[in-house]
């Protein structure tokens, strides 16, 4: 940990004699201790970011003195590794991983430093702790699925846009998107639905995905898939101008233009998420003592306006059911 200490000088009569003294500011951790945090996300986004904030929140309001260093991988594998071994060489006290390849960028290049992630769909899939009841040595953190969330998506669309064909556009590259596309098959087994796919590696080719599904679904459903949602707009304009409803697998995604989700707050596993990393900076807790989390809950969220916009026929359950989210101006 890096000390932060104060010298006072203490007058000696005969004498001029200083004297260190650890006695640390009242304020902050109270210890007198400041912290480094490497702070590392794939890609800037308003889900990630929001969860990004909500970290430092919970840091702030634990009374920490925390220096960050933040570094966005830009939806660039290499550069997940090149920031990952970058916080090993500055020695940080603790990195925060916001997304599946960055906490696996962090895991792979320390197996010391206490690493805590948020926004990872499927910790135990990606092999980044044994299970959702056991932490990794030196990594925890709190995922940003439900386990009824895509279940619960798939069952609306099959009770309000039944024997529709629903469009997924993803990127095969991106584990989390994978395990949230399985969840998807898994869970319209047994409905009136029919899948169509489309896979893309970066996200210059979401637009012309979406294109390309338009005389085949009914419906679009985007999961948390980093490589699509950072394009969002590009599926959003055609949605909107085929008039076809756009269900997303997150709120923030809905002040983007998405019409619906079964989704979670970004800001509450982030805040989660730094209040683990609190307890294992002030060494209360090892990242291995801190039990991996899901999301607390999952709620209805809609956006009206995009419900007009892609001619969703209105019902009126939804009033008494949705949280209403409003588009970004």
């Amino acid at each position: 940990m890096r000390k932060m200490f104060q010298l006072l000088g203490v007058a000696v009569i005969g004498m001029g004699l200083l004297a260190a003294c650890g006695e640390g500011d009242d304020s902050g951790s109270g210890d007198g201790e400041s912290y480094l945090v490497g702070a590392t996300q794939i890609v800037e986004h308003p889900s990630l970011d929001r969860a990004y904030e909500g970290f430092q929140d919970a840091l702030e309001d634990a009374g920490l003195d925390v220096e960050y260093d933040f570094s966005s991988a830009q939806n660039d594998q290499n550069n997940v590794k090149t920031i990952s071994d970058g916080f090993v060489a500055d020695n940080v006290d603790l990195i925060f991983a916001n997304s599946t390849p960055s906490a696996l960028g962090a895991l792979n290049a320390t197996s010391e430093i206490p690493i805590v992630y948020t926004s990872v769909t499927d910790p135990v899939d990606a092999g980044l702790v044994p299970s959702m009841d056991e932490a990794g040595e030196n990594i925890t953190g709190v995922s940003d699925l439900h386990p009824d969330a895509i279940s619960t998506t798939v069952e609306f669309i099959d009770q309000y846009f039944e024997g529709s064909s629903v469009g997924l556009i993803y990127n095969a590259g991106e584990p989390n998107s994978v395990s949230q596309i399985d969840a998807v098959k898994e869970a319209a087994e047994g409905t009136s639905l029919t899948l169509v796919e489309r896979n893309v590696a970066n996200a210059s080719e979401v637009q012309q995905a979406a294109q390309s599904l338009v005389s085949e679904i009914d419906v679009f459903f985007i999961v948390t898939d980093n490589t699509v949602v950072e394009a969002l707009d590009s599926v959003v304009g055609v949605a909107n101008e085929q008039d076809i409803p756009l269900i997303t697998g997150e709120p923030d995604s809905l002040t983007k233009g998405g019409f619906a989700t079964f989704g979670i707050d970004y800001h509450t596993i982030g805040y989660r998420a730094g209040e683990m990393a609190a307890d294992i900076l002030t060494g209360e807790q090892s990242p291995s003592e801190i039990a991996p989390e899901y999301p607390p809950e999952i709620q209805l969220f809609i956006n009206k306006e995009a419900a007009d916009e892609q001619g969703v026929e209105w019902n009126d359950e939804w009033d008494e059911d949705a949280q209403f989210i409003e588009a970004e101006e």
